[in-house]
């Protein structure tokens, strides 16, 4: 089985204007990183439109309408100080979730082991009932939703090693025992939330923050302590990941000095856990990552592990 990518062309549309760290060019850098020849054999297909009533199985149906309402049909609008849609805000919002929702479809089929989709806006950060750091609708926790409600898979992992933290999702799964999420992020950092002391119910939320100035030892470490045994013993039925590469040393939003390796190496880990649990079931999602070398090396090494998997 292979290896798909999900993307399109709409998410390159919505436009937070210059300057402004979540840009077009982030998702252009990945896809041309992810045209070498080594990833000729990917599974490559569009990501298709998803229908707004999917998104209200994590978020409530006014805030689905209040958010899709506020995209402008010219200009731009702000969600808040860091979180502006554009005209093209809508269908590139629609189409990143299309595209989770997508990949669970086909991986829960078999028509791949694993799959990752390339898009924006990014999602770890929305809140059931508020958008934020740049995201509008938070297509992994949806993803996780969407696998349970509609492909029985009951037992849904969501790793996330973003270096911001995905209060987001930790809202959303940190009171249902059958949702497991793991995160490894800067703390103290944006959004604040992330406190190893936050446990969820049952142990099914696993902080391991990181000091400022921390890299690949105390990021494989916290995988090897924290993450990955918690995850093996919560024995997902698929795992998800939330793959934001701005933990990387060159990325201008924090400070954890991480390098493309350690994510090949925490991918290829993740996808060990799943073929013993969950038949090799991966879906992962773009997230973070601004400077854009970094973050096409880095989702390059992060892919190359999917497809070695």
């Amino acid at each position: 089985m292979t290896t798909l990518l999900f993307s399109h062309a709409a998410c390159l549309d919505h436009d937070p204007g210059h300057g402004h760290p979540e840009r077009p060019q982030r998702l252009s850098a990945v896809l041309k990183a992810l045209d070498a020849p080594e990833f000729a054999t990917l599974g490559r297909r569009d990501a298709p439109l998803a229908d707004p009533g999917l998104l209200t199985l994590g978020h409530p149906p006014d805030f689905v309408d209040r958010i899709l309402g506020m995209i402008p049909p010219m200009g731009r609008a702000m969600i808040d100080g860091d979180t502006i849609v554009s005209p093209g805000s809508r269908e590139a919002a629609l189409r990143a979730a299309g595209a989770v929702f997508a990949a669970v479809d086909a991986v829960a089929a078999g028509e791949a082991k694993n799959a990752f989709c390339a898009v924006r806006p990014p999602g770890h950060h929305a809140e059931p009932d508020q958008a934020m750091g740049f995201c509008l609708f938070n297509n992994v926790a949806l993803a996780g939703l969407h696998a349970r409600a509609n492909h029985g898979l009951r037992r849904v992992a969501v790793i996330d090693f973003d270096v911001h933290h995905g209060n987001g999702t930790q809202a959303m799964f940190e009171r249902d025992p059958d949702l497991f999420y793991g995160s490894t992020h800067q703390w103290p950092l944006y959004p604040g939330t992330g406190s190893e002391r936050e446990r969820g119910v049952d142990g099914n939320v696993v902080n391991a923050p990181l000091a400022a100035g921390s890299g690949s030892a105390e990021f494989r470490r916290a995988f090897e302590r924290a993450i990955l045994p918690a995850l093996d013993g919560f024995a997902p039925d698929i795992v998800l990941i939330s793959a934001g590469f701005d933990a990387h040393a060159d990325d201008p939003l924090a400070s954890l000095n991480l390098v493309e390796d350690d994510y090949g190496w925490a991918t290829a880990a993740m996808c060990e856990i799943a073929e013993k649990h969950a038949r090799g079931r991966v879906v992962s999602a773009l997230e973070g990552g601004y400077d854009l070398h970094a973050l096409a090396v880095s989702a390059a090494a992060h892919v190359r592990a999917l497809m070695a998997a």
